[in-house]
């Protein structure tokens, strides 16, 4: 009876770029209708900006604390279940969030960031275990292409549907992450590659971020990886609220998004560009002009639209910076640190999630909401410095070889 199993039944295809590709636009449909609707959800329900960032600021404690125990549990739970679970995740919180009770409201915010980070680190390993190095930057800018259309008209569309109906966004985000549990079994990705290392007792996580620490170029990219996080933090948090407080409503934010999230269209362009110009020079670059942009932003506060537009333009850096913010980590990192070394790679999002409320609530002691702008743009500055360290020709293609730069 075996001869008669189809072929695709007894062996599980090879994945491909695209079928990455594929996973990251389905979970960009889910996370983006929620992007501006979750924290304006959250505003309403505290109608506070300090409160507002003191729960965001505990929602960032506990995802990274919980980001950073995911790869530890796949020691003992199937990376296959884990990604489930992550998506199972993203239900619960859209459930609590759709609820219309206020006290749930945080929690939705707190089971988002959990769902986030298990499915990042969990599709993060499967990258680095199914894709050659000299493919990783195709693999990112082919993520962003097919997460641009969600991420350009998911948050307006989320505004919409609320305004039709509280929960209707909720329901539709829910919708959207069942189809992605679904999807991912069929792309039927199994647990990844297995290393001979990962053999042996479940590592605590304090023991690779021991190991993490003593690489400086890991240190590096994942620094990136934060201020860059940090800049989307700020977008999506405080220039809705900052559109809010100045009169120019709710929709504004949400459009401004929208259309910075357009860009994502340009990421193989971006690839391609970074490639020539090498990434070291496309990193300080990027973080040259987008500093300088946020900082524009905080000095012409007293004219909100011109503000809200200086934000926009430091935003189309943060998406070069989301093409190729991550390659210096990527390219250094050990096969049998994969799983590991992703999770520490995502925590990017939580502590991030933990700094931008964190310095945003102390900013707002002392100054009003533009001053968070202008830490982001000493933030841009210090990567900055940071990347002028990185070796010239890293991600620039060798002539003799026709690979990538990896390990200066």
């Amino acid at each position: 009876m075996a001869r008669y199993i189809p072929l695709f039944l007894k062996h599980a295809p090879k994945a491909r770029v695209r079928d990455f590709a594929v996973l990251a636009g389905l979970e960009a449909t889910t996370r983006s209708l929620l992007l501006i609707v979750a924290p304006l959800t959250v505003y309403d329900a505290l109608q506070d900006s300090e409160k507002f960032s003191a729960i965001y600021f505990v929602v960032g404690i506990v995802s990274l604390g919980w980001g950073l125990m995911v790869p530890w549990g796949t020691r003992f739970i199937p990376r296959r279940w884990m990604y489930s679970l992550g998506c199972g995740l993203y239900m619960i919180g859209h459930l609590l969030g759709g609820s219309g009770i206020a006290a749930l409201v945080p929690l939705c915010a707190l089971f988002l960031a959990m769902a986030t980070a298990t499915t990042f680190v969990c599709l993060n390993a499967y990258i680095l275990d199914f894709i050659e190095r000299q493919n990783l930057g195709r693999v990112q800018s082919m993520q962003m292409f097919f997460a641009a259309i969600p991420w350009c008209t998911g948050p307006l569309t989320g505004v919409w549907l609320r305004e039709i109906w509280q929960p209707l966004p909720f329901i539709v985000a829910g919708v959207g992450a069942a189809v992605l549990l679904a999807v991912f079994w069929v792309l039927r990705l199994g647990n990844g590659k297995q290393v001979a290392r990962a053999k042996g007792p479940a590592a605590f996580p304090l023991a690779y971020l021991a190991r993490f620490a003593v690489q400086p170029r890991l240190l590096a990219g994942w620094s990136f990886a934060v201020i860059r996080s940090c800049g989307w933090w700020t977008y999506f948090l405080y220039l809705p609220v900052f559109c809010i407080e100045n009169g120019l409503g709710d929709k504004v934010g949400a459009t401004a998004v929208s259309i910075s999230n357009a860009f994502l269209f340009t990421a193989p362009i971006i690839f391609a560009f970074s490639r020539k110009l090498g990434v070291r020079r496309s990193l300080r670059l990027s973080f040259a002009l987008g500093g300088g942009f946020w900082a524009a932003a905080a000095a012409l506060s007293e004219a909100p639209v011109m503000s809200v537009a200086s934000v926009m333009l430091a935003s189309v850096f943060l998406v070069v910076l989301d093409v190729i913010g991550g390659l210096p980590f990527m390219m250094a990192v050990r096969p049998s640190e994969r799983t590991e070394m992703s999770a520490v790679y995502s925590s990017f999002r939580d502590v991030s999630g933990i700094l931008t409320p964190g310095f945003a609530w102390l900013v707002l002691q002392v100054a009003p909401l533009p001053g968070v702008f202008a830490v982001m743009a000493v933030l841009m500055a210090i990567c900055f410095l940071i990347a002028g360290a990185l070796h010239p020709r890293l991600g620039v293609v060798r002539p003799s070889r026709g690979g990538l730069v990896q390990e200066p």
